[in-house]
């Protein structure tokens, strides 16, 4: 049974990656290690439009190869990082950018949450005020807090009298 044991855990450490994992294909590398250093830096805040919350560097899919590749080639080209980024931003949209400057195109989407949160608050509040406000016309219009008859009232005042 220990044999079990520590074959099983040996297997799930060498299952487990030991550093970050790049979907990048070897024939992607550049030979120009500093080229390659810059794609990699440049591709870590790409989103892969496929699957929306990865980098193009992380994702398998078949569009962020060919966006790999085209940041590959914009280097090589001579852009610098923010030229290949303004290059995918023109062909694809701000969408592209795993983190959206704050402008007026994208100011809905970084102030969106907080408009959610805020109307979710007011919400609540409202509900609860009229749930509180409810509750006390229900208790004003309860037969137990009604007044009492002067037929009743004398009959109290008496019962209180004997005590």
């Amino acid at each position: 049974m220990k044999k079990i044991l520590i074959l099983l855990m040996l297997s799930i450490m060498f299952a487990l990656p030991f550093g970050p994992s790049y979907a990048v294909l070897p024939d992607e590398i550049l030979d120009d290690p500093v080229l390659e250093a810059r794609a990699r830096e440049v591709s870590k805040d790409l989103r892969c439009l496929v699957c929306q919350n990865q980098s193009i560097d992380d994702s398998d899919a078949e569009l962020a190869r060919d966006l790999r590749l085209i940041v590959r080639e914009r280097l090589v080209a001579g852009d610098n990082n923010d030229q290949v980024k303004d290059y995918l931003v023109d062909r694809y949209g701000i969408y592209v950018l795993l983190n959206p400057p704050i402008n007026i195109q994208t100011i809905l989407l970084w102030v969106g949450p907080l408009i959610i949160l805020l109307f979710g608050l007011i919400a609540v509040f409202l509900w609860y005020r009229g749930r509180k406000k409810e509750q006390n016309s229900l208790a004003l219009n309860d037969p137990k807090t009604e007044q009492l008859s002067a037929e009743e009232q004398a009959r109290f005042d008496a019962l209180m009298k004997d005590e």
